[in-house]
């Protein structure tokens, strides 16, 4: 960190307000995305962020995260503390504007932070909003101050000193409002990779997470974090060298890139913007690629390794089996952002730095690395060959289905008869006989049926030549319609939701995650842009002893509590799978848009995600039946962590 940023005026004049809090419960998807399991971890999202935030300013080495008995959440830092003195321009104290004003905080002013994720003052003020009881404490001037609001952010409990202190910090703790979520139970695991992708991205910040509910507890510190990430996200791969760390400062723009190569062919770049996940990407990410591209070109040419009769090497060739983490630290004045997400880094000046300090200090580690560098190249030229038969295989498909006007190509699908594309879907089922009777009970209008017939090809492990060889892979690429790879545009997608639906077992669960894989690894924006489903059939068909009264249950537990009510005696159907199902049943349970339960594949946290496509996907056949086996209870709740890739 740049040691002129730790000694910034944070002071009551670093606080602007600009409006209000009013429409927070009214409509707080606008604020947090969702009321469901990912909005509820949101909130732990952004008070983490504000304590983050004191650590790229310098001024924080400790962050500590605790799930309360009660359900609440505690964050603790050792930060600079929030300021305690009385607003000017309101008859307040700084920490009620703070956490119950939104759009106020430090991050407004321009003095308060040189770089920050994100415009927080907005977020703690929502999670206030959400909250039944928000209790603010307070390190800062010598003393121990201490706030309270309560019922969505209401004080219940002015500013008050309640003793002397000789450290600095803000402890916040809250408990969601339960009338606002649809479910307020936080999950460890799920805070837990969130906080140890914190730690790796801010070297020698110390994150730590209880469990006061199980007694669970993690630690994270990393002295070397992007170089540690990226051997997180290596896993059991073969590296062709130890992680390279690139660093510089280049028009006020903090860059920091680690990569390394595998001899995997998928590649795995990840982009953060002041601590932001850029899923999108944006011009940090640009400008890195365009840097490598032009220092492996010329590093290949000055040792006659590409010959000049040879083109030069493609983007893609170079980024076979390339894991890279860049991060950028922009100052407020030059940060922009593509879309209110923050998905997408739009700074110019990024661009520039990134690829400027990528081509300068890439081009010097190749020089000081011969032999691994003249691996790189050949595996890059390797990668420009079969991307030429890869393309010759796509456009041989691509022929193949005009010629045959799609039929051939389409195998058993079933299409929808709506022109509305985005208002069409697709079921990707698991055998002839669940998608004959999916096929018989669809409504044709919008729905079409491609049943699949045993276990999808790994993608994990295959490389696109032989993917496009694969019958059952081709006819999912044509059904969507929106090509593979680097060939993929979201917008010719034929439908709005893909949905996977198979047998609530062991065999469907690795069905599900073999397709989501392939999707993961081959058309990613279909899971970022929130196209893939997961559907949920019931367990269980639960009839009266007169034969025509029923219910479906979809869980163990749904089960137990109706038999706790039942006085009478009823017949339990157990559903073995889908093609125990008759088309009324597949309809009115699983496919119905009224009445069906299912779940939207998303994207939460990209090292989990990772690491999880690593487990499910990899070599290790015990680790992935753990991983299983613990995860998938085919129940709503139970698979959100599944669905939350």
């Amino acid at each position: 960190m740049a040691e002129n940023i730790k000694d910034l005026n944070y002071t009551e004049d670093s606080i602007q307000v600009l409006e209000g809090l009013d429409a927070v419960r009214k409509r707080p998807g606008m604020y947090i995305g969702s009321t469901d399991s990912r909005g509820l971890h949101h909130l732990v999202w952004e008070i983490v962020d504000n304590s983050i935030d004191e650590a790229l300013a310098g001024v924080c080495t400790e962050i500590n995260v605790t799930l309360e008995k009660d359900g609440s959440v505690t964050v603790k830092d050792n930060g600079r503390g929030v300021p305690i003195g009385m607003h000017k321009g309101s008859n307040k104290s700084t920490p009620e504007i703070i956490f119950s004003v939104l759009h106020a905080g430090g991050k407004f002013g321009g003095d308060g932070y040189k770089t920050s994720g994100g415009l927080h003052g907005v977020g703690s003020s929502v999670v206030n909003a959400l909250s039944s009881k928000f209790k603010v404490t307070i390190h800062r001037d010598g003393l121990i101050s201490t706030i309270k609001f309560n019922n969505g952010g209401k004080l219940s409990s002015p500013l008050k000193q309640i003793g002397t202190s000789k450290v600095t910090g803000t402890m916040v703790n809250f408990l969601p409002d339960e009338t606002m979520f649809s479910t307020t139970k936080f999950s460890f695991s799920t805070i837990s990779e969130r906080l140890k992708e914190s730690a790796l991205l801010n070297s020698g910040l110390k994150i730590t997470l209880k469990d006061e509910r199980s007694d669970k507890y993690v630690e994270y510190l990393f002295e070397n974090g992007l170089t540690e990430f990226v051997n997180e996200l290596k896993g059991d791969q073969k590296a062709l060298s130890n992680p390279v760390l690139i660093k510089g400062i280049d028009s006020q723009i903090e860059v920091e890139i680690a990569l390394t190569y595998t001899n995997d062919f998928s590649e795995n770049i990840m982009g953060f913007a002041n601590n932001v996940k850029t899923s999108d990407g944006g011009t940090h990410i640009t400008g890195f690629k365009t840097g490598l591209l032009k220092a492996l070109n010329e590093y290949g040419k000055s040792q006659n390794i590409i010959k000049e009769k040879d083109k030069k090497l493609d983007s893609t060739d170079i980024r076979e089996g390339l894991i890279a983490i860049v991060t950028v630290k922009v100052p407020e004045n030059l940060i922009q952002y593509e879309g209110q997400t923050k998905g997408k880094l739009g700074t110019s000046e990024a661009r520039f730095a990134c690829e400027r300090i990528t081509e300068q200090n890439f081009s010097f580690w190749l020089q000081e690395n011969k032999t691994i560098a003249i691996l790189i190249i050949e595996k890059a030229l390797l990668a420009r060959k079969a991307r030429d038969e890869a393309r010759k295989a796509r456009q041989a498909v691509r022929d193949q289905k005009a010629k045959s006007k799609g039929k051939t190509m389409l195998g058993k699908l079933t299409p929808a008869q709506g022109k509305n594309k985005l208002n069409n879907e697709l079921f990707l089922v698991e055998g002839d006989s669940a998608g004959g009777s999916a096929k018989s009970g669809r409504d044709k209008k919008f729905q079409a049926i491609l049943p699949l017939r045993g276990k999808v090809i790994n993608a994990e492990k295959t490389k696109l030549i032989d993917l496009l060889k694969n019958e059952e892979i081709t006819t999912i690429i044509n059904a969507i319609g929106a090509g593979i790879g680097s060939d993929f545009d979201i917008e010719d997608i034929n439908y709005g939701k893909i949905i996977i639906m198979t047998d609530a077992d062991t065999d469907g669960a690795h069905i599900q995650t073999l397709l989501l894989t392939f999707f993961y690894r081959y058309m990613k924006e279909l899971i970022t842009n929130k196209n893939v489903y997961i559907a949920m059939p019931p367990l269980f068909k639960v009839t009266q002893s007169n034969k025509k009264d029923f219910i479906y249950l979809w869980t163990e537990d749904e089960l137990v509590e109706y038999m706790k009510k039942s006085k009478n005696k009823v017949d339990i159907q157990r559903y073995k799978g889908l093609g125990e199902m008759n088309a009324d049943q597949l309809w009115e349970t699983t496919m119905d848009p009224e009445q069906r339960k299912i779940i939207q594949i998303t994207v939460e946290d990209a090292l989990a995600a990772e690491n999880t496509f690593r487990t499910l996907m990899g070599d290790n056949a015990e680790k992935r039946k753990e991983w299983i086996e613990e995860n998938v209870k085919f129940t709503l709740e139970d698979n959100t962590e599944f669905v939350e890739i």
